[in-house]
């Protein structure tokens, strides 16, 4: 009994010693911060030293008394007891026991439940791995301050917004960092809306476009370390496809034999399922090749690559008729035009390569047919009638994707018939349309190209097929080259620095992205480029490309120098000593961590307007040199040479092939003939002198289009009106500021 009694005389004197809210105050500071000295409690409760001082001494020696608190003689800190602490969350229980049971909160998952603060810890614990009794502290915290609210209806974003704030306010940043919540404002919803819709989106584009936004929050706040991020969103540098980052390769180049062998086959964990069985006809293997480019669109963000397109094709078409073949492959191309959203290339050939003459052939329903060297008048047939395809319909409104590649090697120029396929590509060319791959001097005759720029040698294994097929490219990062020069005013040693800075956090982000696509590929996100026949994944993701690109080198250059890349042999010195050390980092970089990387042209016009504004933004306009209007301002990109500035071929070539060594991973010379009335000859015997004298790899003529959707005709140049039926808002323009045409309204 005496006992009892002791009890209820101790926790009646444990209740009076936190009657004062002072009291309280103190507990409740050191629970929520942990031990704090004597001058810290007073600051933290903004007492004065000189006013308070008498008091506080008075209150903080009745905790000490009661046993809620203790004193730490070395460290001269107070530190709460574990009776202390039961305390504190006992008064808070009290306090909001009422009122919780009225607090409802919508959750994440759609559901409405009632409040409990023991969520908020699990989630700290499971999200960020906080500490379980800094959980719990956080959580009582965040529980306070929504009671003072006094509200009864809470949503898990408003919950996680104080939880954030807490963290912040006690420098848990890590824990905040790994605690943000993905997406964006209402309003950016309505902006994104609009956006989309001045680029003809569809609904599923919409969609696409606001998971996208989701997805690059993740990737920089979670996948890719805080100095990287940082330097992408400050505008060191740009990282391509962050939307897509974590998901999927950026490019990929098909081997289409597989599926003429083997079928189309598709892979889950469950189950294997044949979704096309081995093509018996042309009509069938054309269908089989659409569905192929469909279906790996979801799991490519950007290219496509079907190379060879003709000779793969060739043991397809015997015993039919020129008008049977035109049809198909005019079905294909339009079908892949308005099917396929990613880009799509074919790469055709002016006959049969030689390191393909004695390859087993595909034909019908899978069997070998001999080799590709017995089919060499169906591939220039082939070549032949999907030049013809593409002629047809540069009358009305031209197909730009998919994009051909002629593919010149030095036997495409010894024969009559080779000559004649060549003059049709350029009867195209004068109106813009192919892309021509130079492969006339070793080791270039086994390179394939995308239409993107990106190429695929026998470098890395140094066996053709398993370096240029089958493979693809990661994705790609462009260096901000002129942030790197303002930030060195004009320092040369401290501009190479400042570059290899930038191009190291580059590198760090292809290095990490090359990592998650191989844990993609274990957890099976990417079934069809990730299916295996004979014991290999079709996609040789081992083998795959990562580029480092830069943008500005003409600004960065100028800068550095007064002058122009194309003014002064000095100013040219110093862009190749630029992208040479560029070059040399990028090798030292992908031998030491053992993955493929290499140089690349810029070919990103989103990277080069992003960078060029966010430079604006920091240094003003009267620093920073650009391209384009004062509205609309850019970096160099694509071509080394501003496409604007007037100078004669011959100079603007020889300029251009020296950075195409040096960028050997993407790269593609843009020829502008706006302005010129050519003809398919005079562009012939371009070609000619490129191919004789000029190590250009990748090059296409190029003009500026305009299409009316009303008189469904298409003209050269900018056109203001139809000059056939005068409107001026049917006018489409296409116009190739990056690698590839863009549609855009007059």
């Amino acid at each position: 009994m005496r006992v009892l009694v002791l009890k209820r005389r101790l926790g009646a004197k444990i209740l009076r010693a936190v009657a004062s809210v002072l009291r309280l105050n103190i507990l409740r500071l050191l629970y929520d911060r942990g031990p704090l000295s004597y001058t810290e409690i007073m600051n933290y409760l903004k007492l004065s030293p000189s006013r308070d001082a008498g008091r506080f001494a008075y209150h903080l020696k009745t905790l000490l008394n009661m046993d809620l608190i203790t004193s730490d003689p070395s460290s001269k800190k107070y530190r709460i007891t574990e009776l202390g602490r039961t305390l504190v969350e006992f008064t808070d229980d009290l306090e909001n026991s009422a009122y919780r049971e009225h607090m409802l909160v919508r959750t994440s998952r759609l559901a409405i439940e009632r409040f409990d603060r023991n969520k908020i810890a699990e989630s700290l614990v499971r999200e960020a791995s906080v500490p379980v009794d800094l959980a719990q502290r956080v959580a009582r915290e965040a529980e306070r301050r929504l009671m003072k609210l006094g509200t009864k209806y809470l949503t898990a974003p408003l919950i996680r917004e104080f939880v954030n704030a807490i963290l912040i306010e006690r420098g848990l940043e890590e824990y905040r960092h790994k605690m943000t919540r993905l997406g964006f404002p209402v309003y950016d919803v309505t902006l994104l809306l609009k956006e989309m819709s001045n680029k003809f989106a569809d609904v599923e584009k919409v969609q696409m476009a606001a998971g996208e936004r989701v997805i690059e929050e993740y990737a920089l706040l979670n996948a890719l370390p805080r100095d990287v991020a940082d330097a992408h969103i400050s505008g060191e540098i740009h990282i391509n496809n962050l939307g897509c980052w974590v998901l999927k390769p950026n490019a990929f180049m098909h081997d289409v034999r597989v599926f003429f062998q083997h079928g189309l086959i598709i892979r889950n964990n469950l189950s294997k399922m044949n979704s096309m069985h081995t093509p018996k006809s042309l009509r069938s293997a054309i269908s089989l090749l659409n569905n192929t480019l469909q279906l790996t669109a979801a799991e490519v963000s950007s290219e496509q690559g079907l190379d060879f397109i003709n000779v793969f094709l060739a043991p397809f078409i015997k015993n039919l008729s020129v008008e049977e073949i035109k049809e198909e492959l005019s079905l294909f191309l339009a079908s892949a035009n308005l099917t396929v959203p990613t880009g799509v290339s074919l790469g055709l050939e002016i006959g049969v390569p030689f390191f393909l003459m004695e390859s087993k052939a595909f034909g019908p329903k899978g069997k070998e047919v001999g080799v590709y060297g017995d089919f060499v008048d169906e591939s220039l047939l082939l070549a032949s009638i999907f030049l013809e395809c593409l002629k047809e319909n540069i009358k009305y409104k031209p197909i730009m994707n998919p994009s051909v590649i002629i593919k010149i090697r030095p036997e495409s120029l010894r024969d009559d018939e080779s000559e004649r396929l060549l003059y049709l590509a350029h009867e195209l060319a004068v109106h813009g349309l192919p892309y021509f791959a130079n492969l006339t001097q070793e080791p270039r005759e086994y390179a394939s190209y995308a239409a993107t720029g990106l190429r695929f040698a026998a470098d890395w294994k140094e066996d053709w097929e398993i370096d240029t097929i089958r493979t693809g490219c990661m994705d790609q990062v462009t260096v901000n080259l002129p942030r790197a020069a303002y930030e060195s005013e004009k320092e040369e040693e401290r501009f190479f620095e400042n570059l290899e800075d930038f191009a190291e956090k580059g590198l760090t982000a292809l290095r990490i992205k090359h990592q998650t696509m191989k844990n993609r590929a274990d957890e099976g996100l990417l079934p069809l480029l990730l299916q295996k026949e004979e014991g290999d994944y079709y996609f040789r993701i081992e083998n795959s490309l990562s580029i480092l690109s830069f943008a500005g080198l003409n600004e960065a250059v100028q800068f550095m120098t007064g002058e122009a890349i194309q003014e002064s042999p000095d100013s040219l010195s110093f862009a190749e000593k630029i992208v040479s050390h560029l070059a040399d980092q990028v090798g030292r970089y992908g031998k030491r961590i053992g993955i493929r990387l290499h140089l690349g042209l810029p070919s990103n016009f989103e990277a080069a307007t992003r960078l060029a504004q966010l430079d604006i933004e920091r240094y003003g306009l009267g620093t920073v040199l650009t391209q384009g209007e004062r509205e609309n301002p850019y970096y160099t990109s694509l071509n080394v040479v501003p496409h604007h500035v007037e100078m004669p071929l011959e100079d603007y070539l020889k300029i251009e092939s020296q950075f195409h060594r040096l960028a050997s991973g993407s790269h593609l010379a843009k020829i502008s003939l706006d302005n010129l009335d050519v003809s398919p000859e005079e562009l012939m015997s371009t070609t000619k002198e490129i191919t004789d004298q000029y190590p250009i790899g990748l090059y296409t003529y190029d003009r500026t289009l305009t299409y009316c959707s009303n008189c469904r005709k298409t003209w050269h140049g900018e056109q203001l009106k139809c000059p056939i039926c005068g409107s001026v808002n049917t006018l489409t323009q296409f116009k190739r500021e990056t690698a590839r045409y863009q549609a855009k309204k007059t």
